[in-house]
């Protein structure tokens, strides 16, 4: 008979959503677990891939820590472990590293995956791309468009494009849309020492509400590897119904009136009052 065993994965989101690095760099990606967990990990995930275990180990037994299959021989990577945390470090950071990654606790239930820490490289070597613009405005009801540029090298392998949102306070990214490579938007350099292509993304926007206010990212998948931008903040001023100009003058009209007839009131009655005052009746 056989018996089947289903793991438990809850997720913790380490400290920071984006955590940025140059090539080279040395990071440490931080999580910490409640006392009741009993086995940990780390997992990482590239954009269209399946997550990779990196390591896992068993709170109970110290010396428990094992890594996998290309983590396993890899002394780039290694754990960092201690009364509540459970650390991943990366040293001399390569184009490869940049994906998401997952710490987790494993107990026998179902499987849950939650937010992780994204690692961004500032440069690369395979591919960099340049988003504008830094901030747009516009009002409610209006349309935008949100435009990222990739400047890509002599390689011209398949890459897509993915629109994350933050909204204005949190630290949640929320996935938007998704573009697939397409020659049809991208052209080849033509001045000396450009990229050998540049490829435009766009994210339009129609009717556009104050719950679209907040920072729009844009990042690229390639060379199994993830690139983000720092972000195109789109500020919604005013409210969400505009007084038409119009209705602006007649309520002033209308409160002008207003305040006119209760002015007249007081001067009748000033004058009445005067008036008594002047010439008393006279009772018999």
């Amino acid at each position: 008979m056989y018996k089947f065993f289903v793991l438990v994965i809850h997720l913790f989101r380490a400290y920071g959503a984006l955590l940025y690095a140059n090539i080279g760099d040395n990071v440490t990606l931080p999580c910490v677990y409640a006392s009741s967990a009993k086995h940990l990990c780390w997992y990482k995930q590239v954009a269209g891939e399946q997550p990779q275990i990196i390591s896992s180990f068993y709170r109970l037994s110290p010396h428990s820590n094992n890594f996998y299959k290309q983590f396993k021989d890899n002394k780039r990577f290694s754990v960092h472990t201690g009364t509540g945390f459970y650390h991943l470090n990366i040293s001399n950071v390569q184009d490869s590293d940049s994906a998401m990654y997952y710490c987790g606790q494993t107990s026998i239930a179902v499987t849950e995956f939650y937010n992780g820490t994204f690692l961004v490289l500032k440069e690369s070597s395979c591919r960099s791309f340049l988003q504008q613009p830094v901030s747009d405005s516009v009002q409610p009801g209006d349309s935008v468009t949100l435009k990222c540029t990739v400047h890509t090298g002599t390689s011209d392998r398949e890459h897509s494009v993915y629109w994350f949102k933050k909204d204005t306070g949190s630290s949640h990214l929320g996935i938007m849309y998704v573009h697939t490579h397409s020659s049809t938007q991208c052209v080849k350099g033509t001045e000396s020492g450009s990229p050998a292509q540049s490829c435009v993304y766009n994210l339009p926007k129609r009717n556009v509400s104050l719950s679209d206010a907040g920072t729009y990212y844009c990042a690229v998948a390639s060379c199994g590897q993830i690139l983000i931008g720092e972000g195109t903040r789109l500020d919604v001023g005013g409210e969400q119904c505009d007084t038409p100009p119009i209705l602006r003058c007649m309520v002033v009209a209308v409160l002008s009136l207003i305040l006119n007839i209760i002015l007249i009131g007081f001067i009748y009655n000033m004058a009445r009052v005067t008036s008594s005052a002047e010439h008393p009746r006279i009772h018999r």
